[in-house]
C-alpha cells in the first residue's frame, strides 16, 4: 500500500509540473518573438457573396501615443469581395501580436440577406481570436 501511495504521489507531482509548464509556455508564447517577429494572419469569410470594408493593423506602432497621433500610418483600409468559397486573407509580421486588430464592415444594401461574416486573427498559425457577426465582426488582441 505504501508503494502505491508513493507511486500515486510521484505521478500526481509529475502531472502538476507538466500542467504548470504548459500554462507558462502558453502564457509566454507571444512574449519572445524571433528576429522577424510573429506571423499575424487576418482572415475574413462570409456565408454569402458580399462586399466589405476592412481596417487592419499592418505595421506595429512604437506606442499607443504613436498610434493615436497617426493611426493611418499603421492601418490598412481595403474594400474586398468575399464569398463562401472566396475568403480574404492577409499576412503581416508584428514584434508583439497583441497589437493585431481587424474590423470589418459590410457594405450591404437593403433587401439582401445577412452575409454572416466571420473574422479571425491567427498568430504563428494558431487562431488567437475569432468572431461571428451577421454583418460586421471585429477581432482584436490585447492592446485594444
Amino acid at each position: 500500500m505504501r508503494n502505491m501511495r508513493k507511486a500515486t504521489t510521484t505521478v500526481g507531482a509529475a502531472l502538476v509540473l507538466a500542467a504548470a509548464g504548459m500554462a507558462v509556455s502558453n502564457a509566454t508564447s507571444y512574449a519572445e518573438p524571433d528576429a522577424q517577429g510573429h506571423k499575424v494572419t487576418y482572415t475574413l469569410t462570409s456565408g454569402a457573396p458580399y462586399e466589405f470594408d476592412l481596417y487592419y493593423l499592418t505595421t506595429q506602432p512604437a506606442s499607443k501615443d504613436a498610434y493615436n497621433a497617426d493611426a493611418y500610418k499603421y492601418l490598412q483600409k481595403a474594400t474586398v469581395n468575399v464569398g463562401p468559397d472566396a475568403p480574404w486573407v492577409f499576412e503581416t509580421m508584428l514584434a508583439d501580436p497583441q497589437w493585431a486588430i481587424f474590423t470589418v464592415a459590410s457594405t450591404t444594401h437593403g433587401g439582401r440577406a445577412e452575409p454572416n461574416a466571420h473574422c479571425e486573427i491567427a498568430v504563428d498559425g494558431q487562431i488567437a481570436v475569432q468572431n461571428d457577426h451577421p454583418y460586421s465582426p471585429r477581432c482584436q488582441l490585447g492592446q485594444w
